[in-house]
């Protein structure tokens, strides 16, 4: 008995030993594995450039006048740079960045299928941006006329460092309060670009202004829509409100859009929900918009989450619902519902609600 015991233990040991190695293979396959970002759905082709204004930088995505070959998803300097920042395993987890193959060419003539373009400045997660990482987003936005500014602000501070804190909010309000300035600063030199660069001499229309961003990202779109009336309409991407936007609200076209955060039950979700809701009863009925996106998780806004990360490694998380949705398909819905409200606020003459339900998109949910 005692031998045929040792046996099935010898058997189960050979078997998690050839499991683990098999997936250490499927891993190693699959990081190599070139990867396309999904199709931009507008008519336009896409060009990319770059810009540097101090502790600020920006890259801009834009209606390009002709085809040609698409530039590295990211420069040689950046990826070794997020290559060298991250653990050797969630570099291991992620796909190879070399491979990654986005849709923008680099430095081409802007389309001068209309005179002007209007504005989208995009703010990634974090203190410090990585606009780069929502190429996806960016790039879908340009393919159908937008001058789309991702913009990443120099700078040390981590509002996740503020959290537990006592003074939780003061703090990352306060280390939010130079990237609010940021913000505003950029819109100078968006200026100063459309009136002295050739390139784009008279193509940024900046009484079309719009402003969205993820997380953190978000927060500052929300206060920046505050405070600014260059803000024409603008999107919180899942990202919890800071600053006076709470207590003030928001007069523009804004659209709060969340991940499925279920039924909360913690008193910091429940006061973030409160929080939004208070922002959410200040705002014009005709210009507010609160949905989420069913199965959508927090970090699968961005390439980086949805697309990059192994699909082996999401496949397991979805196996224990921690993801309720396929990374792709969440990334896609955004881009639908970030463009189709910009569409609205900025192209076309105020109309009353936009309407974003769609039979292709049963995912989208509208939150009272």
């Amino acid at each position: 008995m005692l031998a045929v015991v040792r046996r099935a233990f010898k058997w189960l040991a050979m078997a998690a030993v050839s499991t683990m190695l098999a997936a250490m293979l499927g891993l190693w396959l699959e990081h190599r594995l070139p990867i396309e970002l999904p199709q931009p759905t507008g008519s336009f082709v896409i060009g990319r450039t770059s810009a540097t204004w101090g502790d600020l930088s920006a890259w801009i995505w834009y209606p390009a006048a002709v085809a040609a070959p698409p530039d590295d998803y990211l420069p040689d300097a950046v990826r070794a740079g997020w290559e060298h920042d991250r653990p050797a395993l969630i570099n291991f987890l992620t796909r190879d960045l070399s491979k990654v193959r986005a849709h923008s060419a680099r430095d081409v003539a802007v389309s001068d299928e209309q005179p002007a373009y209007p504005v989208v400045i995009l703010r990634g997660g974090g203190s410090g941006g990585a606009a780069l990482n929502y190429s996806t987003l960016a790039e879908d936005l340009a393919s159908h006329g937008y001058m789309v500014v991702g913009l990443d602000v120099t700078t040390t501070s981590n509002p996740e460092l503020c959290a537990g804190r006592d003074d939780e909010e003061d703090c990352a309000t306060r280390l939010m309060t130079p990237l609010i300035d940021g913000l505003g600063r950029a819109l100078d030199h968006l200026h100063r670009l459309t009136t002295e660069d050739p390139r784009f001499s008279g193509r940024f229309d900046l009484t079309r202004v719009g402003i969205f961003g993820h997380s953190f990202g978000g927060a500052q779109a929300a206060q920046f829509c505050s405070q600014d009336a260059r803000c024409k309409a603008g999107v919180n991407i899942d990202g919890r409100p800071f600053g006076s936007v709470i207590r003030t609200g928001i007069r523009v076209p804004f659209m709060f859009l969340l991940s499925d955060h279920g039924t909360p039950e913690d008193a910091v979700s429940r006061r973030i929900l409160s929080q939004l809701d208070e922002i959410y009863a200040r705002q014009p009925h005709d210009t507010r918009m609160r949905i989420a996106i069913r199965g959508a998780h927090h970090f699968t806004f961005s390439d980086d989450g949805a697309l990059l990360k192994s699909a082996l490694f999401r496949g397991g998380l979805r196996l224990f619902r921690v993801l309720g949705i396929d990374g792709r398909r969440q990334v896609q819905i955004t881009s639908y519902a970030v463009r189709t409200f910009f569409d609205a606020h900025l192209k076309r003459a105020p109309g009353g609600p936009v309407v974003l339900t769609s039979p292709r998109f049963p995912e989208i949910v509208m939150l009272p």
